[in-house]
């Protein structure tokens, strides 16, 4: 295969110096076109001038098809000696390959077959294309040619234009939905001196002139709940974050997110917040509010099942969780439940981590239709709010569906002696080898001491989502330019 491509350049390579040597340009500045090739499909009976890529050709003699496409949509164009005179022709069919960018003026029409088609009229050589393409009717199919070059995957793969086509229309509509409804979206700082926002392990790097050492963020949160305290009642951020954990096919360090916060809210709000725009996104981007992943079909229009947290973890392990401190006592309880050996928990070095671990396969892992669950052990997130009837316990909420997390929202912590002690006690879970765990962010807590009204805030995760409703295999799958070895 790398000697006929080899083989195919040099001809590329040959035809472009014949341009050249002829006074033609293979490489134009500018074409004029009239209408996009989808517009053009509905323009039957109407002169159009269109351009894009050449993806096919079928050559008969004096008369033949191409096809010409771009992400949108593609158009097939019938060109023969009727219309071109000989030169013309003889240049379509010796100088232009597939891969070209060319530019097509006729008349559209309809086969005999119903096809929408132009009858060029002129076939201008926009751009020369070095290399062939993917073989058109198997598109790219190897992985590592898929996310390394995904132009390809683009040009030969229907479902990835669907994909990326529809990702950009999701991010569009969330943007557009919170702001119908008085968010302003703000950026925050991706260098930070703090590791804050969400319980994971950063990136670290040094900025030389400052010579301090920084991170890139884990989550936008702290800075939100600041713009919060500053008086923007409704605030939202659509950013990358960064987090140097484990890689595998749920997992990216590199991940787009959304975040909001609404003064005055509780987390009850959030979940009817939410609700509301996942069944709008959903029917406006999907046309249907059924999700298919995994074998399973998951129905987003109906109403959401409620599972409460922590008395679900109470009846797994046989006790009252929240009272126990020592990461070996709970150890012990699991291991005698037989719900995991030791070995299978040795990466759990706190309390938080192994409470985490259990949900995860035991609670979690069998959810199909989208389900709420609340009342979590304060344990888990100290950026959340303590319950007003037991202080074990958060006002947090997450969405599951088909066992995955599709959002996670809670009513915040503002009560800065509470959110300095909870920093503080991730201090010793870090002592303990848990690199997953927040700093006591001092620029965070002093604008939390000026004051901060009661906040509801929301992460929703646009790569995992998309993954789910696509039910791709791997998240690069939905990630334009994902990050390889």
């Amino acid at each position: 295969m790398e000697q006929i491509a080899s083989s195919e350049v040099e001809v590329r390579r040959q035809k472009i110096e014949q341009l050249r040597n002829s006074g033609e340009i293979p490489y134009k500045e500018k074409y004029e076109r009239t209408c996009t090739i989808e517009q053009a499909r509905d323009m039957v009976g109407k002169h159009v001038k269109v351009a894009g890529r050449m993806v096919f050709r079928r050559v008969m003699g004096k008369f033949g098809f191409c096809q010409i496409q771009d992400i949108y949509s593609h158009i097939q164009v019938s060109v023969g000696r009727n219309e071109l005179d000989e030169e013309a022709y003889n240049f379509y069919k010796k100088m232009i390959d597939i891969g070209d960018f060319i530019g097509v003026e006729g008349e559209v029409y309809l086969t005999q077959t119903g096809e929408v088609t132009v009858r060029a009229e002129k076939v201008e050589l926009l751009t020369k294309a070095l290399r062939p393409l993917p073989e058109k009717f198997h598109g790219v199919v190897d992985t590592e040619i898929k996310y390394r070059q995904r132009y390809l995957d683009l040009i030969s793969n229907e479902e990835s234009r669907k994909i990326f086509i529809t990702r950009s229309k999701i991010c569009s509509f969330i943007r557009r939905y919170l702001e119908d409804n008085g968010f302003i979206e703000v950026e925050t700082p991706i260098l930070q001196t703090s590791v804050s926002g969400a319980s994971a392990k950063p990136f670290f790097t040094h900025h030389n002139s400052l010579d301090i050492e920084c991170n890139l963020r884990i989550a936008t949160e702290c800075y939100l709940k600041q713009c919060i305290g500053a008086g923007i009642d409704r605030v939202f951020e659509m950013g990358k974050d960064f987090r140097n954990e484990g890689m595998d096919p749920a997992h990216l360090q590199e991940f787009t997110q959304v975040e909001w916060y609404a003064s005055y809210w509780y987390f009850e709000d959030n979940i009817k917040f939410f609700k509301g725009l996942i069944i709008k996104l959903l029917n406006e981007c999907l046309g249907t509010t059924k999700v298919h992943y995994q074998g399973m079909e998951v129905e987003f229009d109906c109403e959401w099942k409620r599972i409460d947290y922590v008395a679900t973890m109470r009846e797994l392990l046989g006790c009252d969780f929240l009272d126990i401190d020592d990461v070996d006592v709970l150890k012990k309880i699991v291991v005698d439940k037989k719900m995991f050996s030791y070995a299978e928990l040795e990466e759990c070095k706190t309390v938080r981590t192994l409470v985490d671990y259990i949900y995860k396969r035991k609670i979690r892992a069998g959810i199909v239709n989208p389900t709420i669950l609340y009342n979590y052990p304060a344990v888990l997130i100290p950026l959340a709010r303590r319950n007003d009837k037991d202080e074990r316990i958060i006002d947090v909420f997450q969405v599951v569906a088909g066992g995955q997390e599709i959002v996670k929202a809670y009513s915040e912590l503002v009560d800065p002696i509470t959110q300095r002690k909870t920093l503080e006690d991730q201090l010793k879970e870090k002592s303990l080898g848990d690199e997953e765990t927040m700093d006591v962010d001092e620029d965070f807590l002093l604008a939390m001491e000026h004051g901060m009204p009661p906040i509801s805030g929301l992460g929703f995760g646009i790569d995992r989502f998309m993954q789910f409703i696509f039910d791709c295999p791997n998240i690069r799958d939905v990630v334009l330019f994902p990050l390889m070895r």
